[in-house]
């Protein structure tokens, strides 16, 4: 499953090879609030098909219907504004103060080397930059170890593209089902791996990668790099330190454990005992999540995944 990034660009990829100069539209400032994040795209032919998004609708809208006007230059790249009245704040659903800046951007056949080789990029999990002339349309490509914010100035936009946040959780219990339900719905990508096959039979969450096996072995296989998350949820120290063990030696961006105050100084000293080091140690969220009181298994979910919102939001 990939991101909706990848899949605009796939897109926009596929409709230069087909001759037919798509338009990539691009979220580069946003003021109060918005529908789409900043860097969110939108690939789109004049007569109407898309894909990706930038808006609730409204926006995707006026776009396509100044593009089949012709309103909109091919060239250099154009800088559009929307939002700078209260009257066209309602026309267009966006809510009050708000404004975003979208940049549109023809693509053909010079276009194709760049998009194929971000799509590359994307596949083998690796991040990479967009850097776009304003002035004469041509773009370069840059390789990075990590995510940078996009940066635009007048002469070039600077646009870092990356691979999908993936999160292997360990135990397919109720607990896995609702955090796999709220991840899934925040565009992360998610894995459940369980040694117990039964557990995985009776798998009532959303459809995803069910995955059987020692815990060390599917870490090691799925989620060892810096865009990875591994969360342990069985309450078996058996199957959560097997996994551990192995995630805390990786690149893994986040490893969490599910757990008391008390088991989880148990669980310290076992790690320990595991030939571990204080510092790999250290990476280990436990208790997982925000302490919000949670009980529940969907309250615990809300915990986990708000503590990865506020990690992933800190500024570097």
């Amino acid at each position: 499953m990939h991101t909706q990034d990848y899949d605009t660009l796939m897109h926009a990829l596929e409709w230069c090879r087909q001759g037919l100069a798509p338009w990539l539209c691009t979220i580069v400032k946003v003021t109060g609030s918005s529908p789409r994040p900043v860097g969110s795209m939108l690939a789109c032919l004049t007569d109407g098909r898309q894909a990706g998004s930038i808006s609730g609708g409204c926006v995707e809208e006026d776009l396509l219907d100044r593009l089949h006007t012709n309103a909109i230059e091919a060239h250099p790249p154009q800088l559009i504004t929307y939002g700078v009245t209260p009257e066209e704040n309602v026309r267009l659903g966006l809510p009050c103060g708000g404004s975003l800046q979208v940049l549109v951007q023809r693509l053909g056949e010079l276009d194709q080397s760049w998009l194929a080789e971000i799509l590359a990029a994307l596949d083998a999990r690796r991040c990479i930059e967009r850097h776009l002339s304003l002035e004469s349309g041509n773009t370069q490509l840059i390789s990075v170890e990590h995510f940078t914010e996009l940066a635009i100035d007048p002469s070039r936009l600077r646009q870092c593209l990356g691979p999908r946040m993936r999160m292997l959780l360990v135990g397919a219990g109720q607990l896995a089902q609702r955090v796999a339900e709220l991840a899934l719905s925040m565009d992360y990508e998610v894995l459940v791996t369980d040694t117990r096959q039964g557990f995985l039979d009776q798998w009532e969450g959303p459809q995803l990668p069910l995955l059987q096996g020692m815990p060390d072995d599917i870490v090691r296989t799925y989620a060892r790099d810096r865009f990875c998350i591994v969360i342990t949820l069985t309450h078996d120290p058996r199957i959560d330190d097997m996994a551990l063990m192995e995630a805390l030696t990786t690149d893994a961006w986040y490893v969490g454990a599910l757990g008391s105050m008390r088991t989880t100084a148990a669980r310290l000293d076992r790690l320990r005992q595991l030939d571990l080091s204080e510092a790999q140690i250290a990476r280990l969220h436990a208790p997982v999540g925000l302490d919000i009181g949670s009980k529940t298994p969907i309250e615990i979910a809300v915990a986990i995944m708000a503590e990865l919102t506020a990690l992933r939001r800190k500024p570097v």
